[in-house]
């Protein structure tokens, strides 16, 4: 374990056994403030005010109206918690610095914005004195995460939760099955496997009103400023599974490759449609991953882990958590609703004075995926180092809606550089 890892836990523990009294007889209304509008954004709105009984939403912001407007009719209509949705016309805010407003208005703050906007959100959150919970991933590169890395520590030092959209972490199913592969009921790993095979995606064409900034950010997904490509926007979920069952230790290298094939057209923006990366440790043990967004093929979501004694599989199927040695073991235990549970054990660890953080894994499995694509971006083999401590910092030049943004560049795998 490296020191870093033991400050960063110690400093959880401390906090955890220090944490204030406050909310903790679950009489007081915690206030609830949702930044990004979007259906996961109203998701976990819905989520967050279904975890406790005295939770009300004061506030909102998202960079477009629109989408802010939406998001609050549809909480609004909701019968499980449209009681609990009390923000007023002054609490709704749009634009780059709607964040802010937001911030000083809640006690919990529901980060929920496309990825490059996780680091600043969070550190403003957190430096406030609010309970974050963050979406996956949380960062575009490396700066990003080191900044986020930052936030969380000092999130531990001020006895704060925050919970991770890293929702696998949360599922009944998967904790049991992760739990016996760590328990050596596979032996010693030496593969772990994260498939992330899908259909098409989302993709918004260009109206003639809109600027550079606008369009961009209306198709986010499709620009890895914004997104961090696919392979860190939605992958990163197998990818933390398969962080998870290494017990968070880290790969030393990566090597891989990527492309477009079928998503080719320029309102797919700069983004790649598959990857494929071989990550190695230290130890020899390989990650495969593998990713595609190809309309009309077969899909597959999963994790797989092959040990010395047997090997295990991890996807959301019926009957897809298992483990096979000389029997096979398949969960048939209760099941949960993830995207729930993970805001019951956010509002559980405020009112019992226990905070969670998940602030390193979601990190470093952010790093993870953005080390894959650095890899497959610059055809050249990438240290975590490297990764780690890059200085590609993916930031526009301003955040203003008439900046100037050219359509970026698709990545060329031995031409593109490793900054």
């Amino acid at each position: 374990m490296s020191n870093s890892r033991r400050e960063f836990l110690a400093a959880s523990a401390i906090a955890a056994a220090a944490a204030p009294s406050i909310y903790a007889a679950g009489d007081d209304v915690l206030k609830i403030g949702l930044i990004g509008c979007g259906d996961r954004g109203t998701g976990a709105a819905v989520n967050a005010l279904n975890a406790d009984k005295n939770v009300k939403l004061v506030a909102m912001a998202d960079a477009f109206e629109d989408r802010l407007n939406l998001s609050l009719e549809n909480l609004l209509k909701k019968k499980d918690v449209g009681a609990k949705v009390d923000v007023k016309p002054d609490a709704k805010f749009v634009g780059f610095d709607a964040y802010k407003e937001v911030i000083a208005r809640c006690d919990v703050v529901l980060l929920t914005t496309p990825p490059h906007f996780r680091p600043m959100h969070l550190r403003a959150a957190v430096e406030a004195g609010k309970h974050v919970f963050a979406e996956k991933p949380v960062a575009v590169d490396a700066p990003g995460v080191r900044s986020v890395l930052e936030s969380c520590r000092l999130a531990a030092k001020k006895n704060l939760s925050v919970v991770s959209g890293l929702c696998l972490r949360y599922d009944a199913g998967f904790k049991e099955t992760v739990k016996r592969v760590h328990g050596g009921e596979i032996g010693e790993i030496m593969l772990v496997q994260a498939n992330d095979y899908r259909g098409g995606r989302w993709a918004k064409p260009r109206l003639p009103e809109w600027s550079d900034m606008t369009y961009q950010m209306r198709n986010w997904y499709n620009f890895t400023w914004m997104s961090g490509d696919f392979n860190v926007e939605q992958h990163v979920h197998f990818l933390d599974v398969c962080a998870w069952l290494m017990k968070e230790q880290y790969p030393v290298r990566a090597m891989g490759m990527g492309g477009r094939t079928v998503l080719s057209g320029k309102e797919y923006g700069n983004i790649y449609d598959h990857f494929s990366v071989v990550y190695e440790y230290a130890n020899g043990a390989r990650l495969i991953s593998n990713t595609r967004h190809h309309p009309k093929a077969k899909g597959d979501m999963s994790a797989h882990a092959i040990g010395t004694k047997g090997r295990a599989q991890l996807n959301e199927r019926t009957n897809g958590l298992m483990i096979r040695t000389d029997k096979t073991w398949v969960y048939d235990g209760p099941g949960n609703q993830m995207y729930q549970a993970e805001h019951e054990e956010l509002f559980a660890s405020i009112r019992n004075k226990k905070p969670i953080n998940n602030g390193e894994y979601m990190s470093y499995s952010t790093l993870l995926a953005i080390m894959g694509r650095m890899a497959a971006y610059t055809g050249q083999e990438i240290t975590w180092e490297m990764a780690l401590n890059s200085k590609e910092d993916l930031s526009p030049p301003k955040y203003d809606w008439n900046v100037k943004l050219e359509h970026p560049p698709i990545a060329i795998p031995g031409v593109t550089k490793y900054v």
